[in-house]
């Protein structure tokens, strides 16, 4: 048989054609050691810091720390089924989540994936976890009431929208439930809120919740959750997730509030991660970029100029204290970054007066320029009064002769104290806090006794809203006390007066 060369040509050249082979270049790398929600990896020598990286079964990690031989990976989830010599690929992305108006109103993972059962989360648009918080010319002061709907923040601890205002205390104080309360007081008042649970029991989230929608807060909520049985990077990330979903909705010129519940755990699970990744620890073991850890987080709460469309992040951190040392480690470093404190005590808590804030210590740095005109001319004695009446107070019970003048601010301070009192689930509006204050400190409840407080208050609001709606209404729609509004309330609370 004799062959012809440019047939066997031929026959090549269409047999090469057909091959269609694309070739990949992958930057891979192998696990070394792998545990704890940590994964230290040999090779990826061209990966990022931040970057998302993929071990095997789809489960993610997020690269922490460059070391000369190798990367420690946090993993993002199980790593149950990971184990030493996987093979680990590169994806080239930073760490990002879902954002958008799919987010609102749904219960997420600290990576953005849902675990409420409603199906996936409708976007198509994500933002980086780690961002740089606007600088100071993109920034206007903060000037505009963020209102909790409970008096005693209100009058004496305001906050504005775009302040990081810290709430401290011991475990079992009301840290949570006065920020819940919170959440439910900006029905109505276009505010996006995101609660973030780090470290809780699920039972608790679960209970969150359920309370958020009995109250119909779900409809302009999300919650991020990273509950206290999972792995500690999924704890260490739940609030910059919280953030970056915040971030993406104050751009848009809208007004946010993020609740971090809380930082300390955050804090212990950052710790766990760097001892396990061999960084240095410093005083209490914490590692020493743990002040960085909390500022960059806090830093991105602002309040954007008018050219930046004027949108704000407000920041409620909670920092859980041990005996009610506040000069603990983590309590002085995010004591430094927020902007006041609101600090719960256990003593007022147990005698029955919530919520427990010790308006001595509690202090906002900012608020009182974003309070409302009404609220400051009536709270400016409540804080005097009530300053009085502790001194007063602790110096009474030595003493059993007391002239009339120390008599009545004892007295007026003890009602002073029933007023600020207030349940769970119910924030009061601006306009009502505002009268009943009022009333208190013109000395209308000086004569009514202690245990008949609470009564007389709410029937004060029914007989109101009955009569004088329009004194109200005057005072939420210009938030002054004018002459002839402070005239008319006067009026008002002695109409009352006489009718009881």
């Amino acid at each position: 048989m004799k062959l012809r060369p440019e047939e066997i040509s031929s026959v090549l050249s269409q047999e090469l054609n057909r091959y269609d082979r694309d070739l990949e270049v992958e930057s891979v790398g192998t696990i070394l050691q792998v545990g704890d929600g940590l994964a230290r990896v040999y090779g990826l020598q061209d990966v990022m810091a931040g970057e998302m990286v993929q071990f095997p079964g789809d489960t993610f990690g997020m690269v922490l720390n460059l070391e000369e031989d190798s990367v420690g990976v946090a993993i993002l989830g199980e790593d149950t089924h990971i184990k030493e010599g996987d093979t680990v690929t590169r994806t080239g992305t930073i760490a990002s989540v879902p954002v958008g108006d799919g987010v609102v109103g749904r219960v997420l993972n600290a990576v953005g994936q849902p675990i409420d059962g409603e199906g996936p989360v409708p976007s198509d648009e994500k933002r980086n976890i780690e961002l740089k918080a606007p600088g100071v010319t993109a920034r206007q002061p903060v000037g505009q009431p963020l209102m909790t709907g409970l008096k005693a923040v209100d009058s004496m601890i305001p906050i504005g929208r775009g302040q990081r205002e810290l709430v401290i205390g011991d475990r079992g104080t009301g840290k949570t439930a006065i920020c819940i309360d919170t959440i439910i007081n900006q029905r109505g008042k276009g505010v996006q809120c995101f609660y973030v649970a780090i470290g809780q029991k699920q039972s608790t989230v679960a209970t969150v919740h359920a309370k958020l929608k009995e109250h119909g807060a779900m409809e302009y909520t999300t919650i991020i959750a990273a509950s206290a049985s999972e792995p500690a990077p999924m704890l260490f990330l739940a609030p910059y997730t919280g953030c970056t979903m915040a971030e993406h909705f104050m751009w848009q010129g809208k007004d946010t509030l993020v609740v971090y519940d809380d930082l300390s755990k955050q804090a212990n699970a950052y710790r766990q991660m760097s001892l396990l990744l061999r960084r240095p620890p410093g005083r209490e073991a914490f590692p020493g970029d743990v002040f960085y850890l909390h500022s960059r987080l806090l830093e991105r709460s602002v309040k954007l100029s008018d050219e930046n469309g004027g949108g704000s992040l407000t920041a409620l951190p909670i920092i859980e204290t041990q005996a009610s040392d506040v000069s603990a480690y983590i309590p002085t470093n995010v004591i430094s970054i927020t902007d006041g404190q609101i600090f719960l005590e256990n003593d007022l808590f147990y005698q029955g007066i919530r919520p427990a804030i010790n308006v001595g210590i509690s202090v906002s740095r900012v608020g009182g320029a974003a309070q409302t005109k009404a609220m400051k001319k009536v709270a400016g004695s409540l804080r005097l009064d009530l300053a009085q009446y502790r001194e007063l107070a602790a110096f009474a019970q030595f003493g059993s002769d007391l002239d009339k003048s120390t008599q009545r601010q004892l007295t007026r301070g003890e009602r002073m104290v029933e007023i600020l009192k207030q349940d769970q689930y119910v924030p009061m509006s601006n306009e009502k806090q505002v009268s009943i204050i009022f009333a208190a400190s013109k000395g209308y409840l000086d004569s009514v006794p202690v245990e008949d407080v609470a009564q007389w208050e709410s029937d004060f609001h029914a007989f109101m809203n009955d009569r004088h709606s329009g004194v109200l209404h005057a005072i939420a729609e210009s938030g002054k006390l004018e002459p002839d509004t402070v005239e008319h309330l006067t009026a008002a609370i002695e109409d009352f007066v006489a009718s009881r």
